[in-house]
């Protein structure tokens, strides 16, 4: 299998090389050069399969050539650890938790199997590899616990001053060894334009070898996927047309859905749910797309103005709107909206959403107005205590804190503070 360059399709490479590059040279995301269905029959029997086995079967096509099936196996059973449940809500209305995991957010999977990956691809290697990575929230956590202690990579974590949650930036600017958090002045738009442009810099990378762990890097991306399988096996038995709601930012969670799909898995419908930064609402509704600066929210792990894996999206369907809208929805909800969901549900049901799941839980009952019989599955994204302010304000109460926030609480924070893209450039050459 190679992937080639979304923006010029002669530019091709491997996985390996995708990973250890994380963007090809002409700025493009890659892709994959095909997608096979899997048998009939993996779905038809998929309750009989441990979720190690879906996930190896499902990721295999993909990864083959670089990685040795025993070793992919191992990477597997590093990453797949924790539990997925599929929770009911209310009648129809169901959630897929993703939040079990040891940065208690969805991006643990695709951080740790994109860590396992680059560890195994390094291990010949002499030159050591820079992550660079930009964060608006639950990224950061993740990719600093799955690559904390890697052999031969270093990470560098850029993130918008005051606009993670406390415990988010205890996770990424708490552990130290081979993990370098920064903080920026600006917003997370700021962040990855800095990452971009860095790997365009030939001064730096004439001196290091630069790799992201954002979702545009094939590693961090494909491997969600997975949730959407998981949920499947467990919600088939429903028999009813299937709708996922994925709360999104950069999409690259959605867009790893409709992998799944193409893969075969039988779903109706994706909805796409977002807070006020509603570039991609628009687009579905106009045709245009228009980037924006983002704007700071109560969700802010979707505070993104331009989404960068939207492209992979539109490239599923051929960059044809008419196509896209059959199997996709898109709409936008306010802070305000948000804490009303939040509050309905925990009044009517008992169940603590984050804000996240909330949006999640919204898109997926818009949606559900002109298509009742179907079951719908929201994506919690993350721990409703990884945003303790907000769920304390909107709910009164506070959740219980789980063992692997509470080892981060006490800790201190060490960030390096920059404002521009020479602060970042110059730390990387000078370390």
């Amino acid at each position: 299998m190679t992937f080639y360059s979304l923006n010029n399709p002669n530019i091709v490479t491997t996985f390996k090389y995708a990973v250890i590059a994380g963007i090809a040279p002409d700025k493009g995301l890659y892709f994959p050069e095909s997608i096979t269905p899997l048998p009939v029959d993996f779905f038809k029997n998929i309750e009989e399969l441990s979720n190690h086995e879906i996930a190896f079967q499902a990721i295999r096509q993909f990864v083959s050539e670089d990685i040795p099936d025993g070793v992919l196996k191992e990477i597997l059973e590093n990453t797949l650890d924790f539990d997925f449940p599929v929770v009911e809500i209310e009648e129809n209305v169901a959630t897929l938790e993703l939040f079990h995991g040891p940065t208690m957010a969805f991006k643990d999977v695709g951080a740790r199997f994109m860590a396992n990956c680059l560890g195994y691809f390094s291990q010949d290697e002499k030159e050591e590899v820079t992550v660079l990575v930009a964060t608006s929230g639950d990224t950061g956590g993740a990719v600093a616990n799955g690559f904390l202690g890697v052999d031969g990579v270093k990470v560098v974590i850029l993130y918008p001053s005051g606009k993670v949650s406390d415990i988010q930036e205890k996770q990424l600017t708490t552990l130290g060894q081979n993990i370098v958090a920064m903080e920026v002045d600006g917003t997370f738009d700021d962040c990855q334009r800095m990452v971009k442009t860095a790997f365009l810099d030939e001064e730096i990378t004439a001196q290091k070898k630069l790799t992201s762990a954002n979702s545009i890097n094939v590693a961090r991306w494909l491997p969600q996927l997975f949730y959407f399988l998981f949920a499947y096996k467990q919600a088939k038995f429903q028999e009813k047309e299937l709708v996922f709601s994925v709360p999104s930012g950069n999409f690259g969670n959605i867009c790893a859905g409709m992998v799944a799909q193409k893969l075969g898995m039988p779903v109706k419908h994706f909805v796409a749910a977002t807070n006020v930064n509603d570039v991609v609402p628009k687009f579905m509704r106009q045709g245009t797309y228009n980037p924006k600066p983002s704007i700071a929210t109560i969700s802010n792990a979707m505070d993104v103005g331009d989404p960068s894996n939207f492209v992979r999206i539109r490239h599923l369907y051929q960059n044809d709107l008419s196509t896209l809208q059959e199997h996709l929805s898109s709409y936008a909800f306010t802070d305000e909206a948000t804490k009303a969901a939040m509050k309905e549900v925990h009044s009517q049901t008992g169940y603590v959403m984050d804000p996240h799941g909330a949006v999640g839980y919204l898109g997926l009952k818009e949606y559900q107005e002109n298509h009742p019989n179907t079951y719908g599955i929201f994506l919690e994204t993350a721990h409703p205590v990884k945003f303790l302010d907000v769920v304390e304000e909107t709910l009164g109460l506070s959740p219980e804190i789980p063992p692997q926030i509470q080892k981060v609480m006490g800790k201190e924070k060490k960030s390096n503070r920059i404002s521009s893209y020479d602060a970042l450039k110059s730390y990387l050459l000078d370390n």
